[in-house]
């Protein structure tokens, strides 16, 4: 009975600690958030622009890469926000709907993304290894279907997540160890049996894991149909090609498969480490993918050097 008297089906708020143990810290922790905030508006919506302006970047790729630029737009706006309102104006408390929507969409938005780079790696697979029926396997159609695709399996696959946890009758604590509302911090919160949501966020983890195996295996087929050309000028120009998609990859499921393990194995890291941590894999890959794209693609670099404007050569003489 006394537990009963301490638990309710729909709390009305939930309080967001920011990041545990560094609350001192918040406002400068804030200054590289905001920093990283910015950059990746700047970036992801010059990506776009270029993109759309530009007649001969009207190709699968550069398609694939205007969506990875949205997704990561989604992605840095459902959560940096909020998190500046927690260390800038104490701004910790978020209604039950507000918490489970925030949730909805940084999933939904992390399962595209990762949906994104398995499309790039069969765009990439189909480049290199059947290059002469490119335009004929990835036609406008076949586009438009795998965008579709990335856009519906995350978001169908996140919506059961938000039904697990809005079933849930939660304590009478309802203070979360977070800067975001995040599936798992939130299950815990509820004073019930929560194996399913633990069981089917390790569903969608293997997803992931899955989408990790494909590209990997794209990537043999791959490096076996490179190391199969005939000139060295050849070989290094199709792998020129990938790198930036590589490091793309690495940026994106590095901190994700980081922050899984240390979540589940690591009780001895401290808290504000998982936090921290958690919050640069939603920060880092949104700033960095338009940084590496940038710098790698050839076509973007040189129309991003065309809109920046040039200093003049001449300076100011004193007498």
């Amino acid at each position: 009975m006394s537990l009963l008297n301490h638990t309710y089906s729909h709390p009305t708020t939930f309080i967001l600690l920011g990041i545990p143990g560094l609350e001192a810290a918040h406002v400068w922790i804030s200054i590289p958030f905001c920093a990283i905030y910015i950059i990746t508006l700047l970036g992801n919506c010059t990506i776009l622009f270029i993109v759309k302006t530009e007649p001969r970047l009207h190709q699968p790729m550069y398609y694939l890469l205007c969506v990875l630029s949205a997704v990561d737009l989604g992605l840095s706006t459902a959560t940096v926000p909020r998190m500046l309102g927690i260390f800038w104006f104490n701004l910790r408390e978020i209604r039950l709907e507000g918490c489970l929507t925030q949730m909805f969409f940084i999933h939904t938005f992390t399962g595209m993304e990762s949906a994104i780079l398995l499309a790039m790696a069969f765009d990439r697979y189909v480049a290199i290894c059947n290059p002469l029926r490119y335009t004929v396997i990835l036609a406008q159609k076949r586009i438009t279907l795998i965008g579709l695709g990335i856009v519906l399996r995350p978001g169908v696959l996140v919506l059961p997540m938000v039904f697990l946890v809005g079933r849930l009758p939660f304590c009478s604590i309802r203070v979360l160890a977070h800067s975001y509302c995040e599936h798992m911090g939130l299950a815990k919160l509820a004073c019930a049996d929560i194996r399913a949501n633990g069981e089917y966020d390790l569903f969608l983890v293997s997803l992931l894991v899955l989408d990790v195996i494909l590209i990997f295996l794209s990537y043999v087929r791959i490096l076996q149909a490179v190391f199969l050309l005939p000139s060295k000028d050849a070989r290094l120009k199709a792998l020129s090609t990938c790198s930036s998609h590589v490091g793309v990859m690495f940026v994106f499921y590095s901190p994700v498969l980081f922050s899984y393990l240390t979540h589940r194995f690591g009780q001895q890291i401290p808290r504000s480490a998982h936090i921290l941590v958690a919050s640069f894999h939603i920060l880092l890959p949104p700033m960095l993918n338009p940084i590496i794209y940038g710098v790698r693609a050839k076509e973007i670099r040189e129309r991003v050097l065309r809109i920046v404007p040039r200093e003049r050569a001449t300076c100011p003489c004193f007498c």
